[in-house]
């Protein structure tokens, strides 16, 4: 598949002090990426420049295969964004809203209106004036703004803001979708990194403006190693045996239970180098690392490595 949207190099640098040093990456039509960073780690600042609403210093962002800097009409005309909050007319119904943006875009239709309220799940409500929706019903109303004139990439920072557990089911059951049925591209960042693991096909993580990792979500999540727990009959010789087998294995014991970072692979072999130290084992379970857990991980690693 040809990438929807590639940043290339991007750096912006405000008052000599880079905020965003070299990124590069692609985001491909019909996936839902995830842009994950701490506070203060450049995702909006990026989302802005890919939006236009900020200047690149360096590198170029390029939109279904024309360039933010020099032909920045034809490439901004490709993108759906909210970035925060959307901004609507509370004194009007969501049909006005709907109405007055579809006229700044040629060939919005009254068809393509009622498909689009119909798409976000707003058809009861969409007469009502804009005032009186809940805070995750003006979500929606500024997800069907950004679809009406059928964008290629769809861009949301913050989507779930504010919202209740049933209004972030709701927009992360519309935004995959989306990028299902719509084949459209969209770029999600978030601080919901449990959302995130459900929500998105690949995730790229943004620490202090520079970028640490892009990977598919299950292969970040589950990384080289495992997370096993073992049940054992309490021997308390156990961690002198584990160390025997193999001393960089990182693991603790409490009780009769031994949590232990290890390759799947190599769990077998550990196994039977207890039982032949007569160790009774009686269950070997994996336990699931969450994105969180992934998260924290690699960003303390890089702390750790640029305050080495």
């Amino acid at each position: 598949m040809k990438p929807v949207v590639q940043l290339k190099n991007v750096s912006k640098k405000i008052k000599g002090k880079t905020i965003i040093d070299s990124l590069t990456f692609d985001v491909y039509e019909g996936e839902v990426f995830g842009f994950l960073g701490p506070n203060g780690a450049g995702k909006t600042t990026t989302i802005r420049m890919i939006v236009g609403l900020m200047g690149i210093t360096e590198g170029d962002i390029i939109i279904t295969g024309n360039s933010i800097k020099s032909n920045f009409e034809k490439a901004v005309r490709e993108i759906g964004a909210i970035v925060e909050n959307p901004e609507l007319y509370k004194f009007l119904t969501g049909y006005e809203n709907l109405k007055h943006y579809g006229r700044m875009n040629k060939g919005i239709s009254k068809e393509r209106i009622d498909e689009v309220v119909e798409l976000v799940g707003l058809t009861q409500a969409i007469h009502n004036k804009v005032k009186t929706y809940s805070l995750g019903m003006r979500q929606r109303l500024g997800l069907a703004q950004c679809l009406l004139h059928r964008p290629k990439i769809l861009i949301l920072d913050e989507p779930t803001n504010g919202l209740d557990p049933a209004g972030i089911r709701e927009i992360r059951d519309y935004i995959r979708k989306l990028a299902r049925e719509e084949g459209m591209a969209v770029i999600v960042s978030s601080h919901l990194l449990s959302e995130m693991e459900m929500m998105c096909d690949r995730i790229a993580i943004i620490q202090k403006g520079k970028l640490t990792d892009v990977q598919d979500i299950r292969s970040f999540v589950d990384g080289d190693e495992q997370v096993y727990q073992l049940e054992v009959d309490g021997n308390a010789a156990v961690p002198a045996m584990i160390e025997s087998y193999d001393s960089s294995i990182q693991f603790k014991m409490e009780d009769n239970m031994v949590q232990l970072q290890i390759a799947k692979e190599d769990i077998p072999r550990l196994v039977k180098h207890l039982v032949e130290h007569n160790v009774q084992i009686y269950s070997v379970m994996p336990i699931a690392k969450t994105l969180e857990d992934r998260f924290l991980e690699i960003t303390k690693e890089k702390e750790a490595l640029v305050n080495a």
